[in-house]
């Protein structure tokens, strides 16, 4: 995809979105369930639209949070839902639908205090410490396009494991979500927003103050402090920075937060690579201020606007890849967790880095490969099998420093404070420790390419099976294995993954956009991740 002139640089008011305009068209737009773009549709991380297009609109919400409620009473499910928000203009419309649902069915509901911001890390933070009293289960919705443009909304469900829910339970809400839609929302219970307010369901809690005050518990938050580790955040205008804020004021660290804005039109980003407004704490070009500013801290870091996703800035290398910081926290952690025990392993999706690989085998741990979404490292997590899970996409979580379970859904919070706890300990940043990495494992060349791809080429890549991969070599290497399952659990990857020795690449559809992915890796050169993507694409050109 060519690089916008403009990517990296502050953006300009005609690439503004008119919230005024999207507001009135999450109220006054009707979508049309026949219409497949219009329908609700669960991704890898919840349903995702926007109102301008008719994919995100009040039906939509009033819809999928009466089929959420009717599957809380299938599966016995008694106690509170905590609910929360990000920063998205969408989100607090959207938060208002569920609530009147919600309250109309019954559900005790709790939001947040002084009707404040909530991470998605803090839900399911909420709900595993609800649930360990066990009388009865809480779980969760956020309300969150996560890292997405402005105009975008988005809704996720956690159940009571307190991580993503998984295809079983998505599917069954958004088969119910639609017939109601299809019904003419006749099937939806529903108070008036001020009535389910006072209604004694909808109850304000805290979920910044308990959830820092245990930070203890993963983070070696003293050694931060006497280290002095001078820090800066971004939180991107999102729900983190009265996490930040918190946290700075109980742990006294010398930490600045260099932007507290929250604007809706996010007007005070820099555009990312297509030009478009985006949160995304990976990418260098959404994130261009707070490297512009990486050597006035010894750490730096940012939040996409859920703040599920860790975008790590050091003052020797910029900002971090993250499959580069995945494979430092890994090494760190196996390496500093005493009360891990030596059977907890490492959790990653299939089209993360190899080096993930090589450093966990120096560590003789296992490494479980599982598809794209985090849902597959829930019960891991919970168990504390896993000690460590993460994707390529920066989304990550690990155990607390006695081997217990800290969160199972994405928690960028805790993996930016671990930076700053590697600085603390080791005194280098986390970049100059994955130099030493790579002088250890070899040199990775990592790429992600998105392709335009139709509804029909979408399903072509996502029925593949390895019978139908011919390639007797890929960039000069013999073909090792074929994979349309992951093997860390025998589930589908939705695509296919091909290896060599030294490469692989990758092929599968988006859930939620008309394109297909491509993901390559080599650990010979440049030029011949190069020759792997070329090889790939010819592959999947095939195909199409």
């Amino acid at each position: 995809m060519a690089l916008d002139p403009l990517a990296g640089q502050p953006v300009p008011g005609d690439r503004l979105a008119d919230i005024p305009a999207l507001v009135a068209a999450y109220y006054e737009l009707v979508p049309d369930p026949a219409v497949d773009a219009q329908r609700i549709s669960f991704g890898t991380s919840g349903h995702r639209g926007s109102a301008l297009e008719k994919s995100f609109n009040r039906n939509h919400i009033l819809a999928v949070t009466q089929a959420v409620c009717e599957y809380r009473q299938q599966a016995g499910i008694t106690g509170p839902v905590f609910l929360g928000r990000d920063s998205h203009a969408l989100s607090t419309p959207a938060q208002i639908s569920a609530i009147e649902v919600l309250a109309g069915n019954g559900i005790m509901t709790f939001i947040a205090a002084a009707d404040g911001l909530t991470a998605t890390p803090l839900i399911s933070f909420a709900i595993l410490e609800y649930n360990r009293s066990g009388t009865d289960q809480a779980d969760g919705i956020v309300i969150t396009p996560s890292h997405n443009p402005p105009e975008d909304g988005g809704f996720k469900y956690n159940p009571p494991n307190g991580g993503p829910a998984d295809v079983d339970v998505t599917s069954l809400i958004q088969r119910r979500a639609n017939e109601i839609l299809q019904d003419g929302l006749r099937d939806v219970s529903r108070l008036d927003y001020e009535i389910a307010l006072g209604s004694g369901f909808i109850r304000h809690f805290d979920y910044v103050t308990p959830y820092v005050k245990a930070l203890a518990e993963i983070i070696d938050m003293e050694a931060i402090r006497s280290a002095g580790v001078k820090i800066g955040v971004d939180p991107l205008g999102g729900a983190s920075i009265a996490v930040y804020r918190k946290i700075k004021e109980h742990y006294g660290l010398d930490m600045e937060i260099v932007n507290p804005a929250v604007d809706p039109t996010f007007s005070f980003m820099t555009l990312d690579h297509d030009g478009k407004i985006r949160m995304d704490c990976s990418s260098p070009y959404a994130m261009a201020s707070l490297v512009a500013l990486k050597d006035r801290f010894d750490i730096a870091f940012g939040n996409d606007v859920d703040s599920d996703r860790h975008g790590i800035v050091t003052p020797s290398g910029g900002l971090m890849n993250p499959n580069h910081y995945l494979a430092v926290a890994i090494d760190y952690l196996f390496r500093e967790r005493r009360g891990w025990g030596d059977k907890v392993n490492v959790g990653k999706t299939l089209v993360s880095s190899a080096m993930i690989d090589r450093v966990t085998a120096n560590l003789e741990r296992k490494v479980i490969e599982v598809p794209v979404g985090f849902k597959w490292f829930v019960d891991g997590l919970l168990r504390g099998d896993l000690g460590f899970a993460g994707e390529e996409s920066a989304g990550a979580s690990f155990l607390r420093r006695d081997g217990s379970v800290w969160t199972t859904d994405k928690d960028g919070i805790v993996l930016n404070l671990l930076a700053a706890e590697i600085c603390a300990r080791t005194g280098k940043d986390p970049a100059q420790i994955y130099l030493q990495l790579e002088q250890q494992f070899g040199n990775s060349y990592y790429i992600r390419v998105d392709a335009p791809a139709s509804v029909e080429q979408k399903r072509a890549i996502k029925s593949l099976d390895a019978q139908s991969v011919t390639l007797a070599t890929v960039a000069g290497e013999p073909v090792e294995a074929v994979m349309t399952a992951a093997p860390g659990n025998g589930e589908s990857i939705g695509g296919v993954k091909v290896t060599t020795r030294n490469s692989w690449f990758a092929l599968r559809p988006s859930g939620t956009e008309a394109v297909y992915k491509i993901y390559a890796e080599s650990f010979v050169s440049a030029d011949h991740l190069q020759r792997v993507l070329q090889e790939a694409k010819l592959f999947v050109s095939g195909i199409l």
